[in-house]
């Protein structure tokens, strides 16, 4: 129970990696909001894990490009469990791909205000939550593809990048604090999310598992494994780190 007595809010928390993520952190002890876009099937998966668990979990709406939205659901948060210590950013939006003369601006600021303000807002509102409760650990979302690119995934790229150095900056602003922070950097990852670019899952494992090195795609509780050891004490001489889980996708 490496996370018992904490207090979670997870950001793109109703699929994907980070709904494995919130199941480990509640079967670590953690109490934990799920909150995303889709809050009826975040309060869905909530309920869920809840029985599984028996550990206080919640389910909320929440726009993470909205910072009322997301100043709402970390209130929300807050006021059910007394505190937020731990705060993970997961959400992320699928950008077209495109080179830079064919993407679109609203798609371009569409991803930088999911991928890099929205993990700006959450932080934004936790932290003085944090302060309060006298400890915090920030894990934010990058990628492989924030230090390699991709044909057509300049903005992706661009906004994995940026969350690399978000990640320091907060951790040296609130190194007296005793709150972390960090980043996780998946590889390409067994969800929903590959659908969209590769039609289904075996296409996607053919043609992008040989891409890393271990010669497949990652499953999402390798993922929020990795999560775990970040928001635990285990990590506890780590901030402003990147973890980087990508199956050896950046050794080539």
């Amino acid at each position: 129970m490496r996370l018992l007595g904490r207090s979670a809010f997870i950001t793109g928390a109703a699929k994907g990696i980070g709904l494995s993520v919130a199941k480990a952190f509640s079967r670590e002890g953690a109490t934990v909001a799920l909150a995303d876009m889709s809050g009826d099937e975040a309060i869905r998966q909530a309920s869920g894990i809840e029985s599984e668990t028996g550990n206080k979990t919640l389910g909320l709406e929440c726009d993470v490009a909205d910072k009322q939205s997301v100043k709402n659901a970390v209130e929300r948060a807050a006021d059910a469990f007394g505190t937020i210590d731990t705060l993970a950013c997961m959400a992320a939006t699928m950008t077209p791909r495109h080179d830079v003369v064919d993407l679109s601006e609203e798609e371009w600021e569409r991803t930088l205000r999911v991928n890099v303000t929205g993990s700006f807002f959450a932080c934004k509102y936790a932290i003085p939550l944090m302060r309060k409760a006298g400890r915090g650990s920030i894990i934010l979302t990058a990628s492989q593809m924030g230090q390699v690119a991709w044909p057509g995934s300049t903005a992706y790229c661009t906004t994995k990048g940026a969350i690399l150095q978000l990640v320091k900056g907060i951790a040296l602003d609130h190194k007296d604090e005793n709150i972390r922070c960090n980043s996780i950097s998946p590889g390409g990852v067994a969800t929903d999310r590959l659908l969209a670019r590769w039609g289904d899952m075996e296409t996607a494992e053919k043609e992008w598992g040989p891409k890393h090195a271990l010669g497949r795609l990652g499953q999402p509780f390798e993922i929020a494994s990795g999560a775990v050891f970040l928001a635990s004490d285990e990590s506890s001489f780590m901030t402003g780190a990147d973890l980087l889980l990508d199956g050896g996708y950046t050794a080539w």
